[in-house]
């Protein structure tokens, strides 16, 4: 069974925002609530986390929990997609579970959303983590982006939202 998690809490959000209605590849959906404020990637620090095979959190690091701006135990047992921004393109993450399904790394640029509807851009490296031939897991490891890469993102994935769900 998908792990599910509540809507945004507009009480949480800073500022001015809109309203999102998220529907995810296994047909849960959510409401978030969007505002324009970016938080920086701070330098010399890696987001990490861990999912069971369903996506499901099972491990995240400190820097993880300031970014997202969630508690430690609001994210442990959520779902990974809790991050998701409307900005991102489902095929952008069809591409990732299809390529880590495989067990082959996946390398992308990702706007995650915060729990203030804040968001943060990251370039993540996604690997299958592999026991007796069997995948187990995955682990994510996020670091600064280049910010002429988000900028061909900002103008590249609005054309990619045609498609599949993430």
């Amino acid at each position: 069974m998908a792990a599910t998690i509540p809507d945004m809490d507009r009480r949480d959000v800073v500022g001015d925002a809109v309203e999102h209605h998220l529907t995810f590849h296994d047909g849960t959906t959510r409401t978030v609530y969007v505002t324009d404020v970016e938080t920086p990637y701070p330098d010399g620090k890696l987001i990490v986390s861990r999912t069971d095979p369903e996506g499901v959190i099972t491990m995240v690091n400190r820097s993880f929990v300031e970014m997202s701006g969630y508690a430690e135990d609001e994210l442990l047992g959520a779902p990974h997609h809790i991050l998701r921004h409307p900005f991102m393109p489902g095929p952008a993450f069809k591409d990732l579970w299809d390529t880590v399904a495989t067990g082959r790394k996946w390398h992308g640029y990702v706007k995650n959303l915060r729990r203030d509807g804040g968001y943060y851009w990251v370039y993540a490296t996604v690997i299958a983590n592999v026991r007796n031939g069997e995948i187990v897991g995955y682990t994510s490891v996020r670091r600064k982006p280049s910010r002429a890469q988000v900028e061909a993102c900002i103008e590249l994935y609005p054309t990619l939202h045609e498609g599949a769900n993430a």
